[in-house]
C-alpha cells in the first residue's frame, strides 16, 4: 500500500470527520470552448459549501493556479450567516476564475462576481450557465449575465496586472490571449464541508457561531466537538436529507 494514501489520527488532529462527494469527468470528458448549462439545486445546511467547476485536463502552463480553474457556481448552506451584514450562506452564489503565475498570486479578485437571491438558491433549481470561447469567458444564471472577461492583447497576464513586475516569468507567453483558458478541461461536480481555506471567513454571524477557526491546527476536532450545532441543520431525518443535498437535473455543453 501506497504510505502516501494513508492518514492517522490523533486525540487532537482527528481525520476529517465528514465525507465529501465529488464526481469528476477527467478520465471521462474534457473539451475546450463551447457553452455549458447545468440545473440545480444547491444545499441547505451549516458549513456545506457546494460546487461546479472545472479544472485543466493537463497542467500545460504549470501547476495550480498556473493552469487556471473555473468555477462554475460555487454557495454555501448556511441559511442565515452574515458577514459585516451580507447574507454570504444560501442566498448567495457565485463564479470565479482562478489564475496566476503562483498560488500566491492569483488573479480572482479580479474575476470573481456574486448574486444574491433573498429566497436562497437552495429553494428552487437554477441554471448555472458558461459560454467559454476563444475571445471571452462569460457567466450567467438563468439567462442573466453575472459576469465576463475579454482580455486584450495582453491576455490574462495583463488582466491580472502581473505585467506590473518584470521579476515574474508569464508562464502563457506561448499560449494565446486566453491563456490559461485555451486549453481543454474537465468538469467536476461536488459538495464539501467547512474547510481552511477561507471560504467560510473567520469573524462571520451565524446563529451557532463557527466552531473552528482557519489558522488552527485543530480544526478537525474542534468541528467534530460541535456537531450538536449544525448536524440538526442538515435535516438529515427529512425526506432522506434532500436539505442537504446537491441536487443536479441535468448538464448540458455543446460545442461552438
Amino acid at each position: 500500500r501506497n504510505s502516501n494514501s494513508e492518514r492517522t489520527g490523533t486525540p487532537t488532529n482527528i481525520l476529517n470527520p465528514i465525507k465529501s462527494a465529488r464526481v469528476r469527468t477527467v478520465d471521462s470528458f474534457s473539451f475546450r470552448y463551447g457553452r455549458v448549462e447545468v440545473r440545480a439545486k444547491m444545499p441547505a445546511g451549516d458549513w456545506l459549501w457546494p460546487a461546479i467547476w472545472l479544472m485543466p485536463a493537463y497542467n500545460t502552463y504549470g501547476t495550480w493556479p498556473a493552469s487556471g480553474e473555473i468555477d462554475l457556481v460555487e454557495s454555501r448552506g448556511n441559511r442565515a450567516m452574515t458577514l459585516n451584514g451580507v447574507h454570504i450562506g444560501t442566498q448567495e452564489a457565485g463564479s470565479t476564475l482562478h489564475y496566476g503565475p503562483y498560488p500566491a498570486m492569483n488573479g480572482w479578485e479580479r474575476a470573481h462576481w456574486v448574486r444574491r437571491n433573498t429566497a436562497g438558491y437552495n429553494s428552487n433549481f437554477h441554471r448555472y450557465q458558461l459560454e467559454w470561447t476563444p475571445n471571452y469567458l462569460r457567466f450567467s444564471i438563468d439567462d442573466m449575465e453575472l459576469g465576463r472577461v475579454t482580455p486584450g492583447n495582453g491576455g490574462f497576464w495583463e488582466y491580472g496586472g502581473f505585467n506590473s513586475n518584470p521579476n515574474i516569468e508569464n508562464p502563457w507567453r506561448y499560449g494565446s490571449r486566453m491563456a490559461p483558458f485555451d486549453e481543454k478541461f474537465y468538469l467536476i461536480i461536488n459538495l464539501a464541508v467547512g474547510g481552511t481555506n477561507g471560504f467560510f471567513p473567520d469573524g462571520v454571524s451565524n446563529p451557532t457561531p463557527k466552531p473552528w477557526w482557519n489558522g488552527s491546527p485543530t480544526a478537525p476536532r474542534d468541528f467534530w466537538n460541535a456537531r450538536w450545532s449544525w448536524l440538526p441543520t442538515w435535516n438529515l431525518n427529512v425526506n432522506d436529507g434532500q436539505d442537504a443535498s446537491l441536487q443536479v437535473d441535468y448538464v448540458r455543453i455543446w460545442a461552438l
